[in-house]
């Protein structure tokens, strides 16, 4: 009994680290920019406002303009983030493809070390042309990653008989189509879960767009909006607000499949 008391008590410490630094941004983004210079960020500002909400209406079309740019550019990395992802776990969770232990060897390195950041960032420039283009906003950093991989690979494996995918080629299926009408189809957990959290990663970035996007601020997302936002502190909270509201709404529908995927795709290595 004490012991789940004691557990208890930590998990609702460990909410309140969560909800507390929320609570704080809404509460300041509703205060007045006077209240915020004299007493600084305050759970219970001292004078309220709405001039940081005032200035947003203002300003809707840029922000419409950068919250569709977010918008386009997280569904697209999703989807070629799961797709890419799903085209290389699943011959890496077949035990006959040659030279499977060195592929795997070689997406767990890219875990421990990268090229840096200016070889990335001349690869991507100066190779692949991709500055002040929409492509900036897709390709570097989170196109795709190997701790998705693995997961997903491990799911494959765990969660898919091989007898399935035998009886599917004695009845004349080639492998894209294994895949595409009897693996993913029964991979909805771990495919939530990959897109989930590319989603976010993307929806959160704003790198890509401090890098890569020079003379295309048409390009930016709300992040780099943010980023880039040279006014008051109220002003920029409340930009955080809206911002984060996509994400809150979002993300109760998706957390079941997520939590499972996580868990079954790491029961295995």
């Amino acid at each position: 009994m004490k012991a789940s008391v004691l557990v208890n008590v930590v998990l609702m410490l460990l909410a309140l680290t969560c909800i507390l630094p929320l609570l704080l941004l809404v509460t300041s983004s509703f205060a007045t920019e006077t209240s915020l210079m004299e007493n600084g960020y305050s759970f219970w500002p001292s004078q309220w406002g709405l001039d940081a909400y005032q200035y947003l209406w203002h300003s809707r079309g840029q922000i419409l303009t950068a919250y569709k740019m977010t918008i386009l550019s997280t569904l697209c990395g999703t989807v070629l983030n799961v797709s890419i992802t799903a085209l290389l776990a699943y011959p890496l969770s077949r035990p006959n493809l040659v030279g499977r232990n060195v592929f795997s060897f070689l997406v767990f390195f890219t875990l421990l070390f990268n090229g840096g950041m200016i070889p990335s960032y001349m690869m991507w420039t100066q190779t692949f042309h991709i500055k002040d283009t929409f492509w900036a906003l897709i390709l570097p950093n989170l196109l795709m990653n190997g701790f998705g991989v693995i997961v997903m690979r491990t799911y494959f494996v765990a969660n898919i008989p091989n007898e399935i995918i035998e009886a599917a080629r004695i009845d004349g299926a080639g492998e894209l189509r294994t895949l595409l009408e009897i693996v993913l189809p029964l991979s909805k957990p771990i495919l939530a879960t990959i897109a989930l959290m590319s989603g976010l990663a993307y929806w959160n970035d704003w790198m890509n767009g401090l890098y890569y996007l020079v003379k295309r601020t048409d390009l930016y997302t709300i992040q780099n909006l943010l980023n880039r936002l040279i006014a008051s502190a109220g002003i920029r909270m409340a930009i955080a607000v809206i911002a984060l509201l996509p994400v809150m709404l979002i993300y109760p529908f998706l957390q079941k499949g997520f939590v499972k995927g996580i868990v079954i795709g790491g029961v295995k290595g």
